[in-house]
């Protein structure tokens, strides 16, 4: 079944490279929500993909993230939620995508908003049952390797990576200059909302449909997790791709494919 999903993935990707034709007649919205210890800048080889084939495309930044530097004192889950809320407004009809620990920030927003969502499509990402949070849901992940390199400062609020293990963690796969990249703009992340349980009904939630992307070689959400979270939830559909945790990074043109695919 895995060589099957990644050959679909890839043929995807052949399609959407090669095809000119515009297929929206009226332009539709894809939201992509970065995970912990990245920022909106993680989607720039996605969104111009999405983009050539007339999607209007909203890459969110989620507080103290990238360039943007709220108190960590002052950023909550609620921030997150509230921020992807907004940049949603009153758009119907739209791809909710989220990586990582976003995972917990769609599943939110679905039980917010669900009838303004077509779906969600998770990438490598934490996918909660009612009342779990990030850090509940990492304590069962023992193929992670964030554990051996995480640093938490519960004084100031925040959680942390080693230098020596943000490749192996993020970005195993990725040519060494984007390596480089990555760990010298490596920064440290809010500490309170990966502690915070979503709350989350059948009625609300458990209506939207449920798109996941496998990451196969993840070494921050392990395929293993990956697999329980979804067996644990409805979700309609599965892909899977041979990527590292960023998959956006490695392998930009396959993820646009399998969102361009679930967002006709």
């Amino acid at each position: 079944m895995k060589a099957t999903l990644v050959t679909i993935a890839i043929c995807l990707f052949a399609f959407a490279a090669f095809s000119h034709t515009k297929t929206n007649k009226k332009m539709k919205t894809i939201v992509l929500v970065h995970g912990a210890w990245s920022d909106a800048s993680a989607w720039s080889a996605v969104s111009p993909l999405l983009k050539a084939q007339g999607y209007d495309v909203i890459e969110v930044n989620l507080p103290g993230h990238g360039k943007d530097n709220t108190s960590y004192a002052t950023i909550t889950f609620r921030s997150y939620v509230d921020l992807v809320k907004k940049e949603i407004g009153n758009r119907t009809d739209v791809v909710l995508v989220g990586h990582s620990m976003a995972g917990m920030v769609i599943s939110q927003v679905a039980e917010e908003i669900p009838g303004q969502l077509k779906e969600l499509i998770y990438l490598g990402a934490f996918l909660p049952r009612n009342g779990e949070s990030l850090l509940a849901l990492a304590q069962q992940d023992a193929d992670s390797h964030i554990g051996k390199y995480l640093q938490v400062n519960e004084a100031g609020g925040t959680a942390n990576l080693a230098k020596e293990g943000i490749v192996d963690v993020f970005a195993a796969d990725a040519p060494q200059s984007v390596a480089d990249h990555l760990v010298a703009n490596f920064k440290a992340d809010p500490l309170a909302p990966l502690a915070t349980p979503v709350i989350l009904t059948d009625a609300n939630f458990g209506k939207v449909k449920k798109v996941y992307i496998h990451t196969l070689n993840d070494h921050a959400v392990s395929y293993t997790l990956q697999q329980q979270m979804v067996k644990n939830s409805n979700v309609e559909k599965e892909y899977a791709i041979p990527s590292s945790h960023t998959p956006f990074i490695s392998m930009p043109g396959v993820v646009a494919a399998i969102v361009l695919q679930e967002a006709r």
